[in-house]
């Protein structure tokens, strides 16, 4: 069987990318061979050309099968690789030419697409509205009503057709793959197709060992939300009053206005290698990441870390940006046992509050934060759906090996039950 990588940026991130490169790695360790395959004259998506940690693979123009079966890997199937569609959003992917492409040389009964859907964005259609009323700026004594009104003018209707629209639920040859910290049953009934699975982790890290304290502790921030900059004060002020000579060392996609005390660390907008990214993130006394990967990274290491995506408005107002992550890991984290305190100071510095204290507290090690649970969090999926990796490996296995084309295959993962093993 051959392996096609189709990353590209779905949302604002850049995560969307280093997924799929995951998925990558995991399969070409299996020994599948990987390609990227472009057609003559298209140019890459944006980013992709990055100081990626790519998996073995081979650059190609010209599509020259060499097995009878192929996968392809590609965030948000619908969005990014779904071919034109009329009505409003309908441009194609960037992906849709190499699709079509590929089914048209290995057949579409065997090209079986694995879709990397939002991680932990698996709200009922109910939920999503509320959470739309939220980001938007609506007080929460408000959304209630809201919601009640989108449900009874058939606007929840109309976004749970749309969803599946642009989801490409109807494609037969896509496998859906939800990543989570645990399934959500109303999300299953509602989506049958979305499968819900544990995370893709990256990898890349191997868990942390503790060692003497140094002298100098480092922090390591991933400040790529826009609002990171309002926080970085705070941050500093936390960082001053714990007494620790901490060294903080800031990422940012985009430069700021505010300027960080070059006698705390550094900030900067430069891209950098993977494999330096990985050196420096791993060696870090704490982590302080955002989106879905760098928080998985930072699970994945292991020892401290804080979360921040961003926030929107101010005073009154404020509201954290796409926060269904956060809320996810603080469920787990309450069910694995994780104590009160710590939740709460996670849960607070996600929402930009408290900045300064949590951060004393952090550097300072006091409280719960002296006794940072070594294992986070405890998986929520049977066996079989706790690790997306071993998911992608048993469907790749299942496609290059037996009898089965891809919707039968992609049918067969969906019937599972959702506790079953």
């Amino acid at each position: 069987m051959e392996v096609y990588l189709l990353p590209a940026v779905v949302g604002g991130g850049l995560g969307d990318i280093e997924e799929v490169l995951a998925a990558g790695r995991i399969l070409s360790r299996a020994g599948y061979p990987i390609l990227l395959y472009r057609p003559a004259n298209d140019p890459m998506p944006r980013a992709v050309t990055g100081p990626w940690a790519w998996p073995p693979l081979r650059r190609t123009s010209l599509l020259r099968p060499n097995a009878r079966t192929a996968i392809t890997v590609t965030p948000a199937f619908g969005v990014s690789a779904a071919s034109e569609r009329p009505g409003a959003f309908g441009r194609a992917g960037p992906w849709a030419r190499a699709v079509a492409d590929l089914e048209a040389a290995y057949g579409p009964e065997h090209t079986l697409h694995v879709s990397l859907e939002e991680f932990a964005r698996t709200l009922s259609v109910r939920r999503e509205s509320s959470e739309r009323f939220r980001e938007g700026g609506v007080r929460a004594r408000g959304i209630p009503a809201r919601v009640a009104a989108a449900r009874a003018s058939g606007d929840e209707a109309r976004f749970r057709s749309a969803f599946r629209t642009f989801r490409a639920f109807d494609r037969p040859n896509v496998l859906h793959l939800f990543a989570t910290f645990a399934p959500d049953a109303s999300f299953a009934r509602e989506m049958p197709e979305a499968v819900q699975v544990g995370p893709l982790w990256s990898g890349r890290f191997n868990r942390a060992r503790p060692r003497p304290p140094r002298v100098r502790p480092r922090w390591v921030w991933y400040a790529s939300p826009a609002s990171a900059e309002r926080i970085a004060p705070a941050v500093v002020e936390g960082l001053r009053r714990s007494g620790r000579p901490v060294r903080l060392e800031v990422r940012s996609p985009r430069p700021w206005r505010w300027t960080l005390p070059p006698e705390v660390g550094t900030f900067s907008t430069e891209p950098v290698a993977a494999r330096s990214w990985d050196r420096s993130f791993a060696d870090a006394d704490l982590r302080i990441v955002t989106g879905s990967r760098t928080l998985l990274e930072a699970l994945e290491v292991g020892g401290p870390f804080l979360y921040f995506n961003g926030v929107l408005g101010a005073g009154a107002a404020r509201r954290r940006h796409r926060p269904e992550k956060l809320t996810a890991l603080l469920a787990a984290a309450r069910r694995s046992g994780v104590p009160r305190e710590l939740r709460r100071d996670l849960a607070d510095f996600g929402r930009g509050r408290r900045v300064a204290e949590i951060v004393e507290r952090a550097a300072a090690r006091r409280g719960a934060w002296a006794r940072f649970p070594r294992r986070f969090l405890h998986p929520e999926f049977p066996p079989s759906r706790r690790d997306l990796g071993r998911l992608l490996l048993t469907i790749a296995r299942e496609l290059d090996r037996s009898d089965r084309s891809a919707p039968e295959i992609v049918r067969a993962v969906r019937r599972e039950p959702l506790g079953g093993d």
